[in-house]
């Protein structure tokens, strides 16, 4: 996925170039997995390594600024009046099968740096907020907890980043239907 590069505009471009990064990210990670080259990024973004790394000092950092646009999302459907638990898990599974890099590394990191564990803390408060609500109208078992359903999402995301991208949204149903069976009442 070549890009073309753009001049060097210096400071007045960097929310651009940031944002170019993290729309880039989520393309490369998606395509690639999480292990895949920065350079790559930087490449796809059409800008150098040096604005990649000025933004971004780490793999993690880039990592967690995508997926901390995500998380915002979640946020923001869970604080509108009438939301439930079924449209977080909605969200949340559409980001999965976008974006099985970023969910896998919140889920499973291989070591755990504290920014990956309170964006993970975020979901968890999210996925927990909604579920008093969920257990009252019996739509789920009283004794799930976030951590719970931030396991199964985990799960959700391991098995989607091994499935070509055509076929992750059907999985992703798949699965759902039968995780439910256990977290139903």
């Amino acid at each position: 996925m070549p890009a073309v590069r753009r001049p060097n505009r210096g400071p007045s471009a960097a929310a651009e170039n940031r944002a170019a990064l993290m729309a880039a990210a989520r393309v490369v990670f998606a395509d690639a997995g999480y292990d895949a080259p920065l350079s790559a990024v930087a490449r796809v973004a059409g800008v150098g390594q040096g604005s990649l790394y000025r933004h971004f000092p780490d793999r993690v950092s880039l990592a967690l600024a995508v997926f901390e646009d995500s998380v915002a999302d979640l946020e923001a459907l869970a604080a509108g009046p009438g939301t439930t638990l079924t449209d977080v898990l909605d969200l949340l599974t559409e980001q999965t099968i976008a974006s099985t890099a970023f969910i896998n590394m919140v889920s499973v990191p291989p070591e755990p740096d504290p920014r990956i564990i309170e964006v993970r803390d975020r979901v968890a408060r999210v996925l927990e907020s909604r579920l008093p609500e969920a257990r009252r109208a019996g739509h789920i078992r009283a004794d799930m907890t976030a951590d719970d359903l931030v396991l199964a999402v985990g799960m959700l995301a391991g098995l989607l980043a091994r499935i070509p991208a055509a076929e992750r949204a059907q999985a992703a149903e798949q699965m759902w239907r039968l995780l439910r069976r256990g977290i139903e009442p």
